[in-house]
């Protein structure tokens, strides 16, 4: 089956449903599991001409980010799970899509919420979507309300 399962994870109650299917397809097939959190860049764009840095916001946005991986990565130990994950940064598809391919992942499950108006899923787009446009391995979309 699938030997190791990525989770792209964010926190959210998506993600948390996420988490717990993923655990149950880790049990089903003894996979690996492994979180990735993925953080926006701290780079704020102004005109054409470049953008600033705001190393404040980052270092901010890191501790967000490293506290969301971290209880995800409890909350599979406290199951009887072992883990392990990275923050990274830059732009949710192509990191997940990256770092799937360096710790050789056989299978991405990401949380996705349906969203009700057509302005919001344009607005928003859709990660999960593009996850499976994008990807070199399987990807299971848990969906939640």
């Amino acid at each position: 089956m699938y030997k190791r399962i990525l989770l792209a994870y964010d926190g959210s109650d998506a993600g948390q449903k996420a988490l717990l299917d993923c655990r149950e397809l880790a049990l089903w097939g003894k996979s690996e599991l492994v979180l990735v959190a993925v953080m926006p860049s701290a780079m704020s764009f102004v005109g054409l001409e470049g953008g600033v840095y705001d190393v404040e916001l980052e270092e901010r946005e890191r501790a967000k980010y490293d506290g969301v991986l971290r209880d995800g990565i409890r909350r599979l130990e406290q199951a009887g799970y072992a883990a392990r994950g990275e923050v990274v940064t830059g732009e949710a598809v192509d990191e997940i899509v990256k770092y799937a391919r360096k710790v050789e992942a056989d299978l991405i499950v990401v949380g996705h919420k349906h969203l009700d108006s057509w302005a919001a899923r344009w607005w928003r787009g859709s990660i999960s979507g593009a996850l499976i446009e994008h990807a070199h391995c399987s990807v299971l979309c848990v969906i939640t309300r």
